[in-house]
């Protein structure tokens, strides 16, 4: 296992943001020739990594493992991830990073690829590791990957975060985005400006957390605003929150101008909303923080908002649109069919913009969802636009990889592994459409709280899903 967290500690020391992977392109690129495997990278800058069959595995059907180069970018701290390597930390058997996310979705995947790569002792068939680019934000790099890029005739992802289960599909999704346009207009003399905060919520990922009954910080904001917007002449100044369109906000805020003598009412009232949000999710939720603060704003009577039936649709929209699961599956106990995020919301010169995430696998669900956030804003006034839909992987359970997969797993443990679908968005749906016939599963290491600053990688689980993986690459023929 060294050789695993060597390279996951190397790859850890590498900034590799989505959208700017450069150097851990250059790093893969020169780990190929340090260990002479054939390696090429295409225009959209993944990477793959290729090894001959070990002796007398020749005739062997061909394998690539597969992994995602970048990294979810969220912290608590100031951190630069452009330039700044992310500090392991090693707890109870889980490696966590301090106070950033850990990275280790996906790069755990990476490291055990690249070590399988460079263990001579390992009994396989002509072997390759596919590295995409910008998995997080857009799939890009899957999306541009030219049919004949790769050869073999079976894909291991290893982008999952459960040990013990093997995944056979996964959610297909969009992202809607949404902009309403607005003039200022001044705040009243006697209005006072206040910053009201939400922070430390639990987060996490916007497709396998969308079901644990976390709180979105952005609809926690909005809620208090339309609740005070129902008595009391308000005037929004400012609302942001949330990050990317595939974790679940952890933070939000709002400066709101009001009558100076409505101060300490609103005080009162935002204690009482916050003991109120604080009991409802009191298992999720244990960290949340509440602020309330002043704002120096100089001369408030020369203090812009955003113009006042703008905020208005805006506040409304945002109390009424649909956020977390909207239908589970009627084929797979548990499983989440149909959810929307509410990702992350900012106020720009004359515009506020929104980004919301829909996920399904049902392709008529993942329309259904897209068009009914759509028109939750457009009757608002704003103007939306969804973006072009990324594909979902349907189960195979007569796939002779998943059939060796659950085999091994049993000759291994002694138990049966948990065969499942994923309601997140996997590259494995985008692979089909350009290799059809393409036999996948995917399989990884126990991974908590992935997407948020408390991302940790279970020690342990890497060994299993190592010792699993070796055995299949050793019986899949």
């Amino acid at each position: 296992m060294k050789r695993v967290f060597d390279y996951f500690y190397e790859i850890s020391r590498i900034p590799r943001p989505s959208k700017h992977e450069e150097k851990v392109v250059v790093f893969l690129e020169g780990f190929a020739r340090e260990h002479g495997l054939v390696y090429k990278t295409d225009a959209a800058g993944n990477v793959l990594l290729s090894k001959p069959a070990s002796p007398g595995y020749e005739s062997h059907s061909g394998v690539v493992l597969q992994a995602h180069m970048d990294m979810v970018c969220e912290a608590e701290t100031d951190f630069d991830f452009l330039t700044q390597p992310i500090e392991t930390v090693i707890e109870d058997n889980w490696v966590r990073a301090k106070g950033t996310t850990l990275g280790a979705d996906d790069g755990i995947g990476m490291a055990i690829a690249m070590a399988a790569l460079t263990d001579d002792t390992l009994e396989h068939g002509p072997l390759e590791a596919l590295l995409t680019r910008d998995e997080e934000t857009g799939l890009s790099g899957a999306k541009a990957l030219k049919p004949g890029f790769f050869t073999g005739r079976y894909l291991i992802n290893l982008d999952s975060e459960d040990e013990g289960e093997i995944f056979v599909g996964c959610a297909g999704g969009a992202n809607t985005t949404i902009r309403f346009d607005y003039q200022h207009e001044d705040v009243p003399a006697g209005y006072t400006a206040i910053r009201l905060v939400v922070d430390k919520l639990a987060g996490g990922h916007s497709g396998d957390d969308i079901n644990k009954g976390r709180a979105n910080a952005i609809k926690a904001i909005a809620r208090f605003l339309h609740q005070i917007w129902q008595r009391c002449d308000a005037r929004l100044v400012d609302l942001r929150g949330g990050n990317l369109h595939n974790a679940i906000p952890r933070h939000a805020e709002a400066i709101i101008s009001v009558p100076a003598e409505e101060k300490d009412r609103l005080l009162g009232e935002f204690n009482v909303f916050a003991t109120e949000i604080k009991e409802e999710f009191h298992v999720q939720e244990t960290e949340v923080v509440f602020r309330f603060e002043s704002v120096e704003t100089g001369d408030t009577a020369q203090h812009r908002a955003i113009e006042k039936s703008v905020a208005h649709a805006l506040i409304w929209s945002l109390e009424a649109v649909h956020n977390g699961v909207l239908e589970v599956s009627q084929d797979i106990v548990g499983l989440v069919e149909t959810s929307s995020n509410l990702a992350n919301i900012r106020t720009n010169e004359h515009e506020i913009e929104i980004v919301t995430s829909q996920r399904s696998s049902t392709a008529s669900a993942l329309n259904y969802i897209c068009r009914m956030i759509a028109a939750t804003f457009e009757l608002a006034g704003a103007i939306v636009e969804t973006g072009d839909a990324y594909p979902g992987w349907k189960p195979n359970m007569k796939s002779e990889l998943l059939r060796v997969a659950i085999e091994c797993y049993k000759e291994l443990f002694g138990k049966e592994p948990h065969v499942r679908a994923i309601h997140a968005g996997l590259e494995c749906g985008l692979f089909t459409e350009k290799y059809p016939g393409l036999d996948m599963i995917s399989i990884g290491p126990t991974l908590r709280g992935v997407h948020s600053p408390s991302e940790s990688l279970y020690i342990p689980s890497v060994e299993l899903v190592w010792r699993h993986l070796v055995s299949i690459l050793k019986n899949i023929r």
